[in-house]
């Protein structure tokens, strides 16, 4: 089983895949479109990327404001996921995000990644920021530390 983690933007799409074992999350691409509305594109490659990868559940980010009340962002979020569902088949979990964003971008600097090169990289590095998060919760919600399910 793996799972799928999701940075679904205003014109990008960072995603993650977990290991088989569920215990890391890894960067694999950034879809990036032409146009915020255009979305029939970004859900044929996740849904191609999901097949590939035997992806069984998604994790998509869930963009809460910083006093946990819902913006536009989310009601965006919440449509995409209903488009997700319907187009995978799979279940998709809305994971809060907040602060995924600035760590990624901090994750980057340390890392002696160029100012002008991260932006390529951010949404990605956001993704793997979600989908460990989530696996981080399973561990511990299992109570077995690194032990997943």
């Amino acid at each position: 089983m793996r799972i799928m983690g999701l940075d679904f933007g205003s014109k990008t799409v960072g995603v993650a895949i977990s290991d088989a074992l569920l215990v890391t999350a890894q960067g694999i691409e950034t879809i990036v479109r032409k146009s915020p509305g255009k979305l029939r594109q970004t859900l044929a490659r996740i849904q191609s990327l999901a097949e590939e990868y035997q992806v069984e559940k998604i994790v998509l980010g869930f963009p809460k404001n910083m006093n946990n009340t819902e913006g536009e962002r989310c009601q965006k979020t919440q449509e995409f996921q209903a488009m997700l569902e319907k187009r995978c088949g799979l279940p998709v979990i809305l994971w809060d995000e907040r602060l995924t964003t600035v760590a990624a971008e901090r994750s980057l600097e340390e890392g002696g990644v160029p100012r002008k090169d991260r932006k390529e990289h951010l949404d990605r590095i956001a993704a793997v920021l979600i989908l460990q998060g989530y696996l981080d919760s399973l561990a511990f919600q299992s109570g077995q530390g690194n032990a997943r399910r």
